[in-house]
């Protein structure tokens, strides 16, 4: 059995994050963070679009958006100090319609209250910056930037494993979970024996959560599904274009964003995923499907919510539809000019009442902190959420 500290499930940008953050504050202890993957960041990090996140959505006092804001500017300070290429180039977020302009001012006046620099500005100024949008009105965050999340995760990887004692293990599976007076990790590669255990597990976090106790909610995976614009057309969109989003589910909408190497991606839509990992329609796993579909709050959910399910699913079998919902906000993207790009999934917390756990959700006991949700901004905020963890566990050093 092997001996260590720190136990971190999940080599994600939170895990990695977590585990830096411990070599930071507590060099001495010896982290051990388990990915059943054979690299990291496989899943969620690994398909993000790049975008480092202000807060301007997000409610005033929840976690996300007083993570969101410090968390930014951690990234950016260590994206700096490793020398990792990133861009503040700034978004706008458009209304089509005069009915979106009610939604718009209230994005603003949260912006202005979680501290977040932006503007309301003109036709005119929206077109000075965004030449080819579509749209009446239209708030400019200039803050807002991109990066490469998986490149960010390699350095955090590098840091922690300078540090001896440290280990970072991949294709290491965990299968079961003992709790003694210390932690008892069961994999496919052996038993690890802890202090502490930090659940970052993702799309798994729930399932990881339930070998020690009661999760808070159950994860349901949606896939984002994205199209990447051809070069040519790349001068369609400078920066970052976002739609005013639904209030009921403000990761929908689909929106423009040109990565950290000069490409441009539109979407994503988010449908139904027949798999924890389900990045295509034919990946089907019958059980983890049963399991969705006999959890009483997915049912509940989809009863609510099923006409913007069935849109989201039609974009998904229509190119013609989802170049439609592109059209409103850049009404010269036509399908030609687009061809289909990697599809990423949303790990969402669902509570048994149906509703969307829309913050991170962080659970813990005297050994153990369970993050049940982490949902965009975490990579933004990651820096953050692994100090919040690191400051959970040392309150039981």
């Amino acid at each position: 059995m092997q001996q260590t500290d720190i136990i971190i499930i999940g080599g994600g940008i939170v895990g990695l994050a977590t585990a830096y953050q411990f070599t930071l504050d507590y060099p001495h202890l010896k982290i051990t963070l388990l990915e059943k993957e054979q690299y990291l960041a496989a899943h969620q990090t690994g398909h993000n679009s790049g975008v480092l996140h202000t807060g301007i959505y997000y409610k005033p006092g929840s976690l996300k958006a007083l993570n969101c804001r410090d968390g930014k500017s951690r990234m950016e300070n260590f994206c700096r100090q490793e020398e990792i290429n990133f861009e503040i180039c700034g978004k706008v977020i458009v209304a089509i319609s005069e009915d979106e302009l009610p939604a718009l001012e209230t994005i603003y006046q949260r912006g202005r209250t979680n501290g977040v620099r932006c503007e309301i500005i003109s036709l005119e100024k929206l077109h000075e910056l965004e030449p080819h949008v579509a749209g009446i009105q239209a708030v400019h965050v200039p803050e807002a930037g991109i990066v490469d999340f998986s490149q960010v995760c390699e350095r955090f990887a590098e840091r922690v494993r300078e540090r001896e004692g440290n280990k970072i293990l991949c294709s290491t599976k965990v299968t079961g979970i003992r709790q003694t007076s210390r932690m008892i990790i069961e994999t496919e590669k052996g038993e690890f024996e802890g202090r502490y255990l930090v659940n970052c597990a993702g799309l798994y976090s729930d399932k990881i959560t339930a070998m020690t106790q009661t999760p808070g909610a159950k994860i349901i995976p949606f896939r984002g599904e994205y199209y990447k614009v051809r070069p040519g057309k790349n001068h369609l969109c400078r920066n970052l274009i976002y739609p005013v989003p639904d209030p009921n589910f403000p990761f929908l909408g689909v929106h423009f964003t040109r990565m950290i190497n000069g490409s441009l991606e539109c979407g994503p839509n988010a449908v139904l995923a027949f798999a924890r990992e389900g990045y295509t329609r034919s990946t089907v796993n019958i059980l983890e499907l049963a399991d969705i579909l006999s959890y009483p709050g997915f049912m509940k959910l989809a009863a609510k919510y099923w006409k913007a399910g069935a849109g989201e699913m039609w974009r998904s079998f229509s190119k013609a539809a989802f170049v439609r919902a592109l059209q409103r906000l850049i009404p010269e993207i036509n399908a030609d000019d687009l061809e289909p790009a990697p599809a990423g999934i949303r790990a969402q917390a669902v509570m048994d009442s149906g509703k969307l756990v829309d913050d991170f959700l962080i659970q813990e006991n005297e050994n153990i902190v369970n993050v049940g949700n982490a949902p965009s901004p975490a990579a933004t905020s990651s820096l953050n959420i692994g100090k919040h963890i690191v400051d959970i566990v040392a309150d039981r050093f």
